[in-house]
Formats: C-alpha cells, sequence, structure tokens
C-alpha cells in the first residue's frame, strides 16, 4: 500500500481520519504548520462551554474560548492573570467585583468582545442550568436575581456582586473555568431558538474569541481546528489542528513513530518504555489535578454501613498499581484535593490489607461476602485498575462485575445515581479547592429531585450535614493559612469516613515528535494549549 499524507488540507480530514492504523514506506512527517494529536475523546458531549464538563471537551473550549481571568501557559505556576478583563477591583465588603474589559479583542467573527458579552454569557450559564452550572450559582446566582448580580455597565465595565463574601481568589478562580468562557452575544442569539440563548446551535458551533474556531466535529472520531490569525495574544504558529479519537495505546504508538500523529496522549507504560530510545521522539510528563478514584453508592445499604467503606479502602492495592502498570502515570494520592493545590493533604493512610478488610466485612454481617458491580469507562487503564481491584476484592470474598461502556454511557449512569459501584477520575474545574470540596464533600440536599449532578457527593447520595457546613465556612475563611488547615482537617475526616476511595493522582506522560515544542498540558490547573505549539 502507498504511503498518502495524512493532512492534505482540513477539507481533506474525513479522508485522512479513515487512513489504516499501519502504513509502508518512509517516514513521511505532517506539515510544518500542522497539529495532529490522537487521544480519547469519546467523552465530548456537547461544544457548548455553558455544557462543557468532561476533560476533552474543556481542552477544546480552552482553545476556542477566553474567560475573563486566566492563565499564561508559559508560567502557570503564577496563577490566575488578567484575560479579556484587563483588569479588576473588589470593594470593601468583598462583595462586588469590577472588571475592565480589554481593548482591540474580537471575536472570530470579527464581532467586538465587550462587557455585554460577558454579562450575556454569564447570565446565559445560570439560565440554562447544565450540570458545570453551579460553579456560578455557588455565588448566590439564580433566575431571579441574576440580572441585578451581574451587570454591564457599559461596554468596557462589568460588575459581578456575589450574595456574601468570599476569599477573594475563590470567585477569580472560578472565571477561569469552561463555563466562564465568554461567548459573542450577536452570533450565539442570530441562531436562538424557542429562547434557547442559542444553546442547540453551540452544541456543535462555536463563537468565541480564542486561538481557533471549529471546522468540524464528528462525535467520538474527530474535531478540527482553523487557527484565528488575529488572536489577541498572537497567532498561532500551527494553522490547524487534527485531533483524532484512538483509544489505543498500541495504535498511538505506531501513528506516533510512523510520523502520522505529533502527539499520543494515551500511551500505556509499555508503550512509553517502547520509545524512551528513539531520537526522534520525547516524552514529556506533568504532574495534572486529576485523581482516580471509585465510590460507593449509598443508595445500597451495603455501602451505607461505615465499616464496608472502610473495608473497600483496605482493599487496593495503591503501590502495586502505581509501580507496576500505571508506572510513571501515577502516584499514589488518598485525599480529594490533589497535590499543589491550596490545603493538601500528603497523608495515606491506606494500604492493602485482605485480612483487615475481611474483619471489617464480618463485623458489617458480610463475613460471607457479596456481589458488585464496577461501573467504568472504557478505557485501557481504567479497565486495568478495574482488573486489578476485582482480583484484590475476591481475596476477601466480593464476586465484582465489571460493567464497562464509552464515557457518555457510564456517566449517563452515574449522573443519574443509578450506578453501584463507580471507578473514574476527576479533575478540578478551577484552581481553588472549593472546586474539589465542593464536589466531594458539600450535598446541601440529598433529594433525588435536586439533580445536584456537578456533585459526586450527590451523586453517592452522601448526606452529611456536618461536613457540609464545614466545606461552606471554608470557602468563607479570607485567611489563607487558616483556609488552608479547614480543608487540611475536611479531608482527614473524609478519608475516614466517606464512600470515596481516592487512589492515585495523574502525572500525565505526552509521547511527541521531537521537533513538536510547547505543548503545554495544563498541570493541575489547566486545560491543554494548542496554540503556544511550534514546530
Amino acid at each position: 500500500m502507498k504511503r498518502r499524507s495524512l493532512l492534505l488540507a482540513a477539507g481533506a480530514f474525513a479522508a485522512a481520519s479513515a487512513l489504516p492504523a499501519t502504513h509502508h514506506a518512509a517516514i513521511a512527517a505532517t506539515p510544518a504548520d500542522t497539529l495532529v494529536i490522537a487521544t480519547a475523546i469519546d467523552d465530548i458531549v456537547s461544544l457548548d462551554p455553558a455544557e462543557i464538563f468532561e476533560f476533552s471537551g474543556g481542552d477544546a473550549a480552552n482553545n476556542l474560548y477566553d474567560t475573563l481571568v486566566t492563565f499564561d501557559p508559559n508560567a502557570l505556576s503564577k496563577g490566575f492573570q488578567p484575560g479579556l478583563a484587563e483588569s479588576w477591583s473588589i470593594s470593601n465588603d468583598g462583595r462586588t467585583y469590577t472588571f475592565k474589559m480589554r481593548k482591540g479583542v474580537t471575536f472570530t467573527s470579527g464581532n467586538p468582545v465587550t462587557a455585554h458579552d460577558a454579562e450575556f454569557s454569564l447570565r446565559r450559564a445560570v439560565a440554562l442550568k447544565k450540570t458545570p452550572s453551579f460553579i456560578l450559582t455557588q455565588f448566590g446566582f439564580n433566575a431571579d436575581t441574576v440580572m441585578d448580580q451581574i451587570k454591564a455597565v457599559d461596554a468596557d465595565t462589568l460588575v459581578i456582586t456575589t450574595d456574601k463574601k468570599y476569599a477573594q481568589s475563590f470567585l477569580l478562580n472560578c472565571l477561569t473555568a469552561t463555563i466562564g468562557s465568554i461567548v459573542d452575544k450577536k452570533t450565539a442569539m442570530a441562531h436562538e431558538k424557542d429562547g434557547d440563548f442559542g444553546y442547540e446551535w453551540l452544541k456543535t458551533n462555536t463563537a468565541g474569541s480564542g486561538a481557533y474556531t471549529l471546522h468540524s466535529w464528528k462525535a467520538n472520531e474527530s474535531y478540527v481546528l482553523n487557527a484565528n490569525p488575529s488572536y489577541w495574544r498572537g497567532a498561532p504558529s500551527m494553522k490547524r489542528v487534527f485531533v483524532r479519537h484512538i483509544q489505543e495505546s498500541a495504535t498511538q504508538r505506531l501513528l506516533l513513530e510512523k510520523g502520522d500523529i505529533d502527539v499520543a496522549r494515551n500511551l500505556s507504560t509499555d508503550d512509553i518504555a517502547a520509545i524512551a530510545g528513539n531520537k526522534d521522539l520525547r516524552v514529556d510528563e506533568d504532574l495534572r489535578g486529576r485523581i482516580m478514584y471509585i465510590s460507593l453508592n449509598q443508595k445500597d445499604e451495603r455501602f451505607a454501613n461505615p465499616k464496608v467503606r472502610e473495608a473497600f479502602k483496605w482493599l487496593v492495592n495503591y503501590e502495586g498499581m502505581a509501580n507496576s502498570f500505571l508506572k510513571g502515570q501515577y502516584v499514589v494520592h488518598q485525599a480529594f484535593l490533589p497535590l499543589t493545590y491550596l490545603g493538601e493533604l500528603k497523608e495515606k493512610p491506606y494500604t492493602l490489607n485482605v485480612a483487615k478488610a475481611k474483619a471489617l466485612l464480618a463485623e458489617a454481617g458480610y463475613g460471607n461476602g457479596m456481589e458488585v458491580t464496577i461501573q467504568v469507562r472504557n478505557a485501557s487503564e481504567r479497565l486495568e485498575i478495574a482488573q486489578s481491584l476485582q482480583n484484590i476484592w475476591s481475596q476477601a470474598g466480593i464476586t465484582a462485575k465489571i460493567e464497562s461502556g464509552t464515557a457518555k454511557q457510564i456517566l449517563g449512569e452515574y449522573r443519574a445515581r443509578k450506578h453501584s459501584i463507580y471507578l473514574g477520575a476527576w479533575g478540578p474545574d478551577y484552581p481553588d479547592p472549593h472546586t474539589n470540596a465542593d464536589t466531594f464533600a458539600h450535598n446541601p440536599d440529598n433529594a433525588d429531585e435536586a439533580k445536584l449532578t456537578g456533585k459526586l457527593a450527590w451523586r453517592n447520595a452522601w448526606d452529611m450535614p456536618e461536613m457540609t457546613k464545614q466545606t461552606s465556612a471554608a470557602v468563607e475563611e479570607n485567611d489563607t493559612a487558616t483556609r488552608a488547615t479547614m480543608y487540611v482537617d475536611i479531608q482527614r475526616e473524609h478519608q475516614k469516613t466517606s464512600p470515596f476511595v481516592v487512589m492515585l493522582q495523574k502525572i500525565e506522560q505526552t509521547g511527541l515528535r521531537a521537533n513538536v515544542k510547547g505543548f503545554v498540558t495544563g498541570s493541575a490547573i489547566s486545560s491543554v494549549y494548542y496554540w503556544t505549539v511550534t514546530k
């Protein structure tokens, strides 16, 4: 078979995506102005930033949209920086934030970016009530109050008033989240249907001011981006970005070695080791904020027993997984805040101890074992973790069935509280400790009809009023040292009593062609950046 170039032009991508995984003849590099990425993107359910709440969707939005407050990808450790808002001030009572818009910035449509667009975007996100809306509504915004609380005074000035005083960095950190993306009001409303603020159209189209525009998206297959030459941070060197959904690590590795792709984002430890000596390739490492955990649905009376919950925490081969099939890609971590976050907890009280777990199960009345189901996304590393758990649990008399599916399928069950035991990952939405505390340790209404799908405590039907109060208090504390201590205390209690078994924190190992520079995956606080890449 003759080698065909993967990339001829954006319009040829459909044909390029259909290329077989193996080729013959000499290596042919991708074009100098084009970035080709292989990764798993089957978790994307929408491209509307008011709805995006998955890893891959966040990656796309980070390059299609801008936020009022942002990050410098070359200096992530400095924390948030001015974005579409060039400056801001905070009132003496700590409730009113006044943002001054950056002048001269336009959307990819050519429309100017104004405070009226920012007003529209944030109000819209609250009104649509999609899963990530809680990131904004936690400041007291709702359909009845948002008109007064989020207001454009003029084209250059946006005023946001919260319901009470919070830690000053909290709102600013939240505005870096995907849901804080600023949408072109004129373009969105030109596609409005039945009062949906352009939602149906924006699920598959974009209206941002980001470094790229959307050329095409095929669910579970690919998306293609074209560079925005007028991007306010500078025109991207990569004029086109092709992101292909390729689940298998071996296929990603082969395409990388052949030169058909520039970046492989889901390589197994074996494939990382296999390319280590290849001078045409390299591996970058980045400690991400993503943690791997299992959770026990408290609607199951067996899991509602505290001794059963504790037993599962002793039935994980933490070090064994981190030092074998996950070597180099995860570190053992047992608290809900990722390392590097304010209030991080490095203590790891649990180890594999089957005898202790069996004794706890016997005390709880399950000495004869039990049958359970692990729901897990169909991704290689997660399936390997599930198989490891399955094997260990069998030693304690627990028979586990592994039920795998696409991210959309598994997440659908999880968000509906229909799971048994969920195995998955969670990444922060913004670089403030409340991002994970709010989801793991805060559940103000445990009723099914509350539908607090953004909160993992609610998804697992865990009702803990005292910890919910403690979490609410921590986010209002302005003294940084005191606030950090509060989160440490919450996490220690969470480790002991919660239905969550936090196991690992992600080290992202990315395989790249040696000529690819500036591919920033975002560390623990952000998503991937394409516009920083050069060859």
